[in-house]
């Protein structure tokens, strides 16, 4: 295939590249945030994670973090202080309310902690909470972008996430990753980054196949990309596999900004990408002329 033949030498040139980008999203999961043995906050993530967005910030860039983990949040405090959640037979699964609730009692949790770790760096924070509508409404979304516009101004990092204690399964935007490409496409970034819990783009979930093969640099997401999304990677903890991924690399590489899938293990790796080194895989900025972000969305 065309894509995975990109000579080494045009990959290392456009990677190196990245570091001249002014506007960074980063999205990090669920799975990046919790325990795996309890699902419960883990704080030296969290502290790691706004130390190197800090940093990042610190150098003249524009920061904006999309960041799951309300619900989970909110999960952990009603346990403690209900001594456990309601179990529900059918597989497990718990009602969109529930849900809510948990978003509702944990977006202001998770916001708590993350002021407290952004301060210890010297950074303010605020946040955003959104859903689909506020993008599809034309006065929402004007209002939507000037409200961001004006925290970049004031040196702010924004933290983003779907407004889960409202939005339903008819009108959420769906997942972060696409939240994310959404954002970054309101806001002209120049690069969106995602923090999972795999390396990148395979041929085939990795998990699965031991014949999937990684591909480190897209430079067009056609047809037969796009088709590797159809297995789902997704962890226990979040909602977006790796088919709401490529989505997300659609909205993003067609509003003109690069996109980098990448292992959240390690979350150095920022730097690293940042610096040009080959991590994760990398999608090239491919901006359609008429690009309309409502096309995406509705």
């Amino acid at each position: 295939m065309e894509t995975r033949a990109v000579t080494t030498e045009r990959e290392t040139a456009y990677r190196k590249q990245l570091k001249n980008r002014k506007r960074i999203v980063v999205k990090v999961g669920s799975s990046s945030l919790l325990h795996p043995e309890t699902g419960r906050l883990d704080y030296h993530r969290i502290d790691l994670l706004a130390r190197e967005l800090s940093d990042l910030k610190n150098q003249g860039k524009d920061i904006i973090l999309v960041s799951s983990g309300a619900t989970a949040a909110g999960r952990e405090v009603l346990r403690s202080a209900l001594g456990g959640l309601r179990e529900h037979p059918v597989h497990g699964s718990r009602p969109i309310t529930e849900k809510q609730a948990c978003a509702a009692v944990g977006q202001a949790r998770l916001m708590m902690i993350y002021q407290k770790f952004f301060d210890d760096y010297n950074q303010t924070t605020a946040q955003v909470l959104m859903t689909r509508d506020t993008v599809a409404d034309v006065l929402s979304k004007y209002n939507l972008t000037n409200t961001f516009s004006e925290l970049l101004a004031m040196d702010v990092i924004p933290i983003v996430n779907e407004n889960d204690s409202v939005a339903t399964i008819e009108f959420s935007v769906g997942d972060n990753d696409n939240l994310s490409a959404i954002v970054a496409a309101l806001l002209g970034a120049d690069l969106l980054i995602l923090l999972s819990d795999i390396d990148g783009l395979y041929t085939d979930d990795p998990r699965r196949s031991a014949d999937a093969e990684f591909i480190p640099f897209v430079e067009k997401m056609d047809g037969e990309i796009l088709s590797m999304g159809k297995g789902s990677t997704g962890s226990s903890s979040g909602t977006g596999g790796m088919s709401t991924k490529l989505h997300a690399g659609l909205i993003a590489t067609r509003s003109g900004c690069d996109m980098v899938i990448v292992n959240a293990s390690r979350l150095h790796v920022l730097h690293e990408i940042i610096e040009g080194e080959r991590r994760g895989t990398l999608f090239c900025a491919d901006r359609e002329e008429d690009f309309d972000l409502r096309d995406y969305i509705e």
